[in-house]
């Protein structure tokens, strides 16, 4: 029985073409980039030029580039978004990322269409529905447990991706108008002002505050780096890091990471490979803790656990690196078996439980030296925030990514004839011209080493072969200017021989969406989204929030729970005397309150204006 592979995506996030060079060159099989306007991040945006020059870099390893356009379109923007679209797909890109169902009514060229998590994808239904309207992947809400995602699996053939690393939204992706109603800026629209990050009181109906002052919205960070398998054994074809908006070195980092883990499973799991060509090389060891993070969370991947919330500080943590042993004048010794280095940013909590920061003058073994002495105390716990001989190493190229290539040289009746062929089968053959002498030396040698010269181009001599019929005198200049119009002309067949994914034909008769009725939480922003939607057999379509703002609605459902988080949730209770309270909760940030309330059938919170 033949054994058929099934290709595995590392997806991972690229704010400008920098960045999206550097993914690749650290592992990516796949790059997800701001599109130049609409979108879900508005600071992210890129000319169809940039997007462009990634495209073909990234194509050189079969790697794929989608371009993010993902927000909500309001009427106007219509026509700028068809322009727009046929630029990108001009430029190379393989894949759209959409929310927006109006785009399906635009005159689109024949570029695949992935569904956005925007578009709340948490249920078989839903992401049945979107097969059947004609998407080519859905991209699932970040909240589902593998158990959910099996079961989507099995529904449907759709190609999956989930999220495996990254800040998280506390919101279901698309569901969250809580930046719209307080600052007048829509996260659907790629302008979140992320309240979600604020401090925030807790209180009862009679004003008893239950917790004061913490960031009671903010969650750590996903890491699902220890549950990639059985992601992949859920039916996930890709997986995604979160980061548009991240650096440089957070996408060198968390990318070499994560490819590393998965080619580790490659090698014990022969059903599975990668999607892309070639092999990095790295000139660090990836390390995601070293990166920009909140602490670390699976978040609902088993079911809810209590680990997923980030209460004292929405600022990056680090890594924890040991305990304040001995206070000494100007200095302090650290009990820890990580070294420190001059120039580290250090963190502790201090006595009102905020994150202070402060930088590292000098390293001496475990005796650290700050540039200003902070009110440390013995047995304190340190987290590293800034490593900088980690971020010096980032700073510079970090990473290499080449393709095998197996080069064999022979001569023929005419002279000499040189083939290259690369990993994946692409060939060519070059033939030279020239009059063949006995050489007095030895030219094995010699000929392997010009032809393995092969630098700074994208390939890599795995095996060199020699065939001459006699030791015939083959000098380097020949060698050289063979070796250099076959790399030449590999480059061009690997150009050609990439094939773009081809869209799914979509259906002339439109699916029937699984709801009559649409309210605010469809988004629908455009007349194009409110025909297609009624074209599916909905009745009646509400504008989106964004056209008619509302103070009598919900602003957020989130799956993360308060009343769990104080160990008072009726199913899973957390502590054996949890506070007393009275009435709702609500949570308070200056002059606005929102009220609690608890869906416990679908284990949800929803927050709403009071």
């Amino acid at each position: 029985m033949l054994h058929t592979q099934r290709p595995i995506e590392l997806l991972t996030p690229a704010k400008d073409l920098p960045c999206g060079m550097e993914a690749v060159r650290h592992g990516a099989d796949a790059v997800y980039i701001g599109a130049p306007k609409f979108g879900a991040r508005a600071a992210a945006g890129n000319t169809a030029g940039d997007i462009k020059a990634l495209c073909d870099y990234a194509h050189l390893f079969d790697v794929r580039v989608y371009a993010a356009l993902n927000t909500i379109l309001k009427e106007e923007e219509l026509e700028e978004a068809e322009r727009l679209i046929g630029l990108l797909y001009r430029a190379g890109v393989d894949a759209l990322i959409v929310q927006d169902m109006g785009i399906t009514g635009l005159r689109l060229p024949p570029i695949p269409l992935h569904a956005s998590t925007q578009t709340d994808n948490r249920t078989p239904e839903k992401v049945k529905f979107l097969e059947a309207a004609g998407f080519d992947r859905v991209i699932l809400a970040r909240e589902l447990s593998l158990e959910q995602i099996r079961e989507i699996r099995a529904a449907t053939s759709v190609p999956l991706e989930v999220f495996v690393h990254g800040s998280l939204c506390v919101s279901y992706s698309g569901q969250c108008y809580l930046s719209a109603a307080w600052n007048g800026r829509s996260a659907n629209r790629g302008e979140c002002a992320q309240c979600c990050r604020l401090p925030y009181s807790l209180t009862d109906a009679e004003g008893k505050v239950l917790i004061a002052d913490k960031h009671l919205l903010s969650l750590k960070d996903m890491n699902r780096s220890g549950h990639l398998e059985a992601l992949l054994d859920a039916g996930v074809s890709s997986l995604k890091i979160e980061g548009r908006l991240k650096d440089a070195s957070y996408v060198k980092n968390v990318t070499a990471y994560y490819r590393q883990k998965l080619d580790t499973l490659f090698t014990r799991r022969s059903e599975y490979c990668r999607s892309s060509a070639g092999h990095s090389t790295y000139t660090f060891d990836p390390a995601p803790e070293k990166s920009f993070n909140r602490g670390f969370t699976e978040y609902f991947l088993h079911g809810r656990t209590a680990d997923i919330t980030a209460f004292d500080t929405p600022k990056s943590v680090g890594e924890p690196v040991g305990t304040v042993k001995e206070l000494k004048g100007n200095s302090f010794t650290v009990a820890g078996l990580k070294p420190l280095h001059n120039g580290d940013g250090l963190a502790f909590f201090n006595d009102r439980g905020e994150l202070e920061g402060f930088r590292v003058n000098r390293a001496e073994a475990n005796r650290i030296y700050p540039a200003e002495m902070p009110a440390l105390k013995p047995k304190t716990p340190l987290y590293r925030n800034y490593d900088h001989e980690f971020e010096k190493l980032l700073s510079k190229p970090s990473a290499e990514r080449k393709l095998s290539v197996r080069i064999a040289f022979a001569d023929n009746p005419f002279g000499f004839t040189l083939a290259l062929t690369d990993e994946t089968g692409a060939r060519i053959l070059i033939t030279r011209p020239f009059a063949k002498e006995p050489a007095q030396r030895e030219q094995e040698e010699n000929i392997r080493t010009q032809l393995s010269k092969l630098g700074n181009t994208p390939f890599e001599a795995s095996e060199v072969s020699i065939s001459l019929t006699a030791n015939y005198f083959v000098p380097s200049s020949l060698l050289t200017e063979m070796r250099r119009a076959g790399v030449e002309k590999l480059l061009s067949n690997r150009k050609t021989r990439f094939r773009f994914n081809q869209a799914r034909q979509r259906p002339d008769t439109p699916p029937p969406y699984p709801d009559k009725h649409l309210t605010y939480l469809g988004n629908v922003s455009n007349s194009f989204a409110t025909s297609f939607y009624r074209s599916c057999g909905v009745v009646s379509v509400d504008p989106a929030f964004e056209l008619s703002p509302r103070t009598d609605v919900p602003l957020m459902f989130t799956k993360h729970c308060l009343r769990y988080s104080l160990g008072c949730c009726p199913a899973r209770p957390q502590k054996e005397k949890p506070p007393y309270y009275k009435g709702d909760l609500y949570l308070l940030h200056k002059g606005n309150r929102l009220r609690l309330t608890f869906d416990c059938r679908r284990c949800e919170c929803i927050l709403q204006q009071d």
